[in-house]
């Protein structure tokens, strides 16, 4: 949805920009908590209302004197928002009324000349209405009341936006887009490596873990072909994550490890790989995504062994030894250029199929070559196997009695496949079943 119009929803913190988007989009995009700066990057969530498409933008609140870094970006992060829009939502909250902070945000939206909607938030009941009345005084148009925790109003805000979007470009069938999730522990780098790729300050950067909070998207082409890069908040040990804010933050980082093609697991090349790294590996292993392992800060290594290293890294990520290994830098721009086309390369090894009588005549020469050991004086006999799946590819064996595959000779079996066909970075979904099952 790269050409599609942007409605980016803005105002001070705390005036319920999150709960709006969750409102209108029907689901829970972004992470709510009744605690300013919860939202810090841009969250873009595809919509399509009254036979339009377009991309709602939740943004962090915009604050008049920002104190730290951190603020600073996030109002960075507003006015680019602001910038890319078609059309603003302006939201305060009528509640506590108009606030000096909320005259200077409306100074700054009038001066962007963009489409702008005066949407009085958390009028729950009518006595509140009337004082959406006060909101004229910005000069922003007509105060639309909305109560995004409750939901009034929220048909009537989207037919607004509906009108005042651009007319409609020609429209053109898009391919489908590689999905990348950036993933790992906190503070080793992933939103950094982000906008490295880009090219821009796509999402804050801090030293201070968990600046990231929601699994951002990012749309965007390259020679390869287009990809949406997923930035994710730092994982955590379980029994460290805090409930709230944290908690919603790491949900939401497994839950694009679910819906990405491939996943990019981040490392930080000056600590040595920790339990919670392979557990991460680990779970986008057992949810069947395509894999490369990122060590990212290489330009700590330059006085380092590189063979030693990197032989010790392949011995930790020993279960997912067909993961391809990349050392960058996204300080410097090292070895980043070799990601993206890396990504391609192992969907291109996920989507792979296997012609059947080829992937038999392996099975029988790996058999005569390497017999399964015997259970209780029976052995395993293949009778047949086909691939019926990719993304991630899916085998079939049939066999005279699935209770008699040992670990081992699936390894085996596994190992044999990869070496004649390769499947580089992509799991392999082996199952096993008797005579007579269907597939």
């Amino acid at each position: 949805m790269n050409n599609v119009p942007s409605v980016a929803i803005v105002g001070r913190p705390n005036v319920g920009k999150s709960t709006l988007l969750n409102r209108l989009t029907g689901k829970r995009q972004a992470i709510t908590e009744d605690l300013p700066g919860t939202t810090r990057d841009r969250l873009f969530i595809p919509l399509s209302y009254g036979g339009r498409d377009f991309m709602l933008v939740d943004t962090g609140g915009l604050a008049g004197a920002p104190e730290d870094g951190i603020a600073r970006s996030v109002n960075d992060q507003v006015r680019e928002a602001m910038k890319q829009a078609s059309v603003i939502i302006f939201l305060t909250d009528a509640k506590t009324g108009i606030t000096p902070q909320d005259e200077e945000i409306a100074d700054e939206v009038r001066r962007s000349g963009k489409a702008v909607i005066m949407a009085v938030n958390k009028v729950d009941n009518a006595r509140l209405s009337d004082h959406a009345v006060e909101f004229h005084s910005l000069a922003l148009g007509e105060p639309m009341p909305v109560s995004a925790y409750h939901g009034r109003g929220a048909e009537d805000l989207l037919d607004r936006v509906v009108e005042l979007l651009p007319p409609p470009e020609s429209a053109v069938s898009e391919p489908e887009r590689l999905r990348i999730a950036i993933a790992g522990r906190a503070n080793v780098g992933k939103s950094s490596l982000l906008n490295t790729i880009t090219g821009e300050e796509r999402v804050i950067v801090s030293a201070i873990p968990g600046t990231t909070r929601d699994a951002i998207d990012t749309s965007i082409d390259f020679s390869t072909g287009g990809v949406v890069l997923i930035d994710t908040a730092g994982i955590r040990r379980r029994g460290k994550v805090e409930r709230g804010i944290e908690e919603y933050s790491v949900i939401r980082s497994l839950n694009a490890i679910d819906r990405a093609d491939v996943v990019l697991i981040v490392l930080d090349a000056g600590e040595a790989a920790t339990a919670q790294d392979t557990h991460i590996a680990g779970y986008a292993k057992d949810n069947h995504r395509g894999l490369i392992l990122v060590i990212n800060k290489s330009d700590l290594l330059e006085n380092v062994d590189m063979t030693e290293y990197d032989r010790n890294m392949a011995a930790r990520f020993k279960f997912i030894h067909y993961a391809r290994r990349l050392y960058v830098s996204a300080r410097t721009g090292e070895g980043v250029d070799r990601i993206i086309p890396a990504a391609f390369e192992v969907q291109a090894e996920r989507s792979k199929r296997i012609p059947t009588p080829e992937l038999n005549s392996l099975v029988r020469h790996a058999m005569a070559k390497h017999a399964p050991p015997s259970i209780a004086g029976r052995t395993l006999k293949v009778l047949y196997a086909t691939q019926v799946g990719v993304c991630p590819p899916e085998i079939v064996f049939f066999v005279n009695d699935p209770d008699l595959v040992h670990f081992t000779f699936q390894r085996f079996l596994e190992n044999r496949l990869r070496e004649v066909f390769g499947f580089s970075g992509t799991p392999i979904k082996f199952t096993f079943k008797g005579r007579g099952e269907k597939k």
